[in-house]
């Protein structure tokens, strides 16, 4: 059975940084990355990652956010800089697994005071 733990999330002020975490386990995962849903607005993408470490990110965080992954670990990280209040939102971690089934962890909250 697949199973997805976010951790890193909080509190912070603008311009701070925050590092999240997810741990799958379960099964071998192809892509993994990171989608955000803020209050009252739909789930958003925000970066994507593959087994080769080649990487994706929403235009709204480029130059800011970093994803990486240990695949020894089935580990995926978001390394987020000069947070903004508008990065405020729920983060999820997804997995997509070698039979292509997509996988997604239960969020963790990440919250930007101006």
């Amino acid at each position: 059975q697949v199973h997805l733990v976010e951790s890193g999330g909080g509190l912070v002020q603008a311009g701070e940084s925050l590092r999240l975490s997810c741990v799958a386990s379960g099964s071998i995962f192809n892509t993994m990355g990171w989608y955000r849903q803020a209050p009252g607005k739909q789930r958003e993408f925000v970066a994507t990652i593959t087994r080769a470490r080649s990487t994706v990110y929403a235009d709204s965080v480029k130059g800011r956010f970093t994803i990486s992954r240990d695949n020894a670990e089935n580990t995926v990280y978001l390394q987020m800089n000069s947070l903004k209040p508008e990065d405020t939102a729920v983060y999820y971690c997804y997995a997509q697994n070698i039979y292509y089934k997509n996988s997604w962890g239960q969020g963790t909250q990440v919250t930007v005071s101006s």
